[in-house]
């Protein structure tokens, strides 16, 4: 997320369950049975969708901010958890004023399986609330992101997790959840313990690289003794200025792109050797944002030039992807060298031109927060959810700790697969990518 993640905290709107069940045509059970007996190798379930046709699922909503899981900074803002909620109960209101509307249709229930196998929810307080855990034993949850609020106490977390890893048990597949959190180092730590170096001590360490593996193996322990498994972290970003965004929360190793290069890769290495997944971000590099260029909380637009920010911004990416990163999170600002129109992460120029295409990236992508204040112009969370699997992003980050917020991700990924407005192969390969994600994982 775009820390700080940036700021404040999230104004939480008064709780509604809104979540209904599908209601289940003999149809769709006869589908789904012909679904479950052509499912891949990872032991999660089948992964091609149903050929069922329906109208498109549009709903007009709410709007949050970026979560910077990428950007992150010293606070908890809205970026890593996401500052905007939404709903998908007619009228049902947001911080931002504007409502989130019930879905015209109902997607069939094998494609709410599938789409909610690339969903990140988030909740808030300190127990998992009584409606994720049923989405998790369903089958329709991908993994769920945690935030200090979510653990007062290394007990009350422990407990938590313990719940969330049961539900995940007792869904069909019993594949575990990737949890996780932002446990950069210096500020931007979601859980007390190491890495206590923030990036930029990092880089000014007598021993940078060893600095960077330490802080990598440390990072590890802390989310392994917790029962996480995924560290988004480390960022990638190259700052252009000193004091700009992401220097001034201390979250860039700093302003040469092969230092960034050798040192995020060092901290990526060491933490997965522990068996915890790392993210890169915020892809291609928000090195470029000035001080006040947050995307959790507003547009950001880098006119950095090409050969410029292939050479910054993107360089780092190179290393880490040769070094075995296993998931990469896509900024939410707008580079018009690449793409004037969108963000990053809902760009295909960029998600599937150039990491994808350019760079050799065959891991899992996973979105900032889908709250940002940067996708204003996008959308409810629908919208951004299609418009972001559309791009090729495999994981949805829903971190405004409103289980409803997922939910209507789902609810339009479903809706969207269903209809045709997303490509049946294409939603199976990123599935299929999560869910080797998550038993690799399993194995360790």
């Amino acid at each position: 997320m775009s820390t700080p993640r940036h700021g404040r905290p999230m104004p939480r709107p008064p709780r509604r369950s809104t979540r209904r069940t599908p209601r289940r045509a003999v149809r769709f059970a006869l589908l789904a049975l012909l679904l479950a007996a052509v499912g891949p190798a990872t032991g999660l379930g089948p992964v091609a969708p149903l050929a069922v046709q329906a109208p498109p699922d549009r709903t007009a909503g709410s709007v949050g901010t970026n979560t910077g899981t990428d950007s992150d900074t010293a606070t908890e803002t809205a970026a890593d958890t996401g500052t905007g909620t939404v709903g998908t109960n007619p009228g049902t209101s947001t911080p931002t004023g504007r409502t989130t509307a019930v879905p015209t249709t109902v997607p069939s229930a094998a494609s709410l399986r599938l789409a909610g196998r690339r969903i990140v929810y988030s909740y808030p307080g300190d127990t998992p609330p009584p409606e994720l855990l049923d989405t998790i034993r369903a089958g329709r949850a991908a993994g769920v992101i945690l935030f200090k609020e979510n653990a007062p106490s290394p007990e009350q977390l422990q407990l938590a997790v313990r719940q969330l890893k049961a539900a995940a048990q007792e869904s069909p597949s019993g594949a575990p959840l990737l949890l996780m959190t932002d446990q950069e180092g210096g500020k931007v730590r979601r859980l007390p313990g190491a890495p206590v170096h923030s990036a930029r001590q990092t880089g000014a360490a007598a021993d940078p690289a060893g600095d960077a593996a330490r802080s990598g193996a440390g990072a590890a322990g802390t989310l392994a003794d917790a029962g996480l498994n995924v560290n988004l972290a480390p960022v990638l970003d190259v700052f252009d200025a000193p004091d700009n965004f992401i220097d001034h929360f201390e979250r860039s190793y700093g302003g040469k792109p092969e230092v960034v290069a050798e040192l995020g890769t060092a901290f990526l290495a060491a933490q997965q050797r522990s068996g915890v997944a790392a993210t890169a971000k915020h892809f291609p590099g928000l090195g470029a944002a000035a001080r006040e260029e947050n995307t959790d909380e507003r547009p950001v637009v880098l006119p950095v030039p090409l050969a410029e920010l292939r050479a910054r911004g993107e360089e780092p990416y190179r290393a880490a992807i040769a070094g075995g990163v296993r998931l990469v999170m896509a900024s939410w600002a707008v580079y018009p060298a690449l793409d004037a129109d969108r963000p990053a992460g809902l760009s295909s120029a960029v998600v599937q031109g150039e990491l994808r295409r350019r760079l050799g990236f065959r891991g899992v992508t996973v979105t900032d927060a889908l709250e940002a204040g940067a996708l204003a112009a996008f959308g409810d969370t629908g919208d951004r959810a299609v418009a972001a699997a559309r791009a090729g992003m495999d994981l949805l980050l829903c971190s405004a700790r409103d289980i409803q917020q997922g939910d209507a991700a789902a609810a339009a990924l479903a809706a969207a697969l269903d209809s045709g407005h997303l490509d049946a192969g294409e939603f199976s390969g990123a599935v299929g990518r999560v869910d080797t994600l998550r038993t690799s994982l399993g194995r360790l």
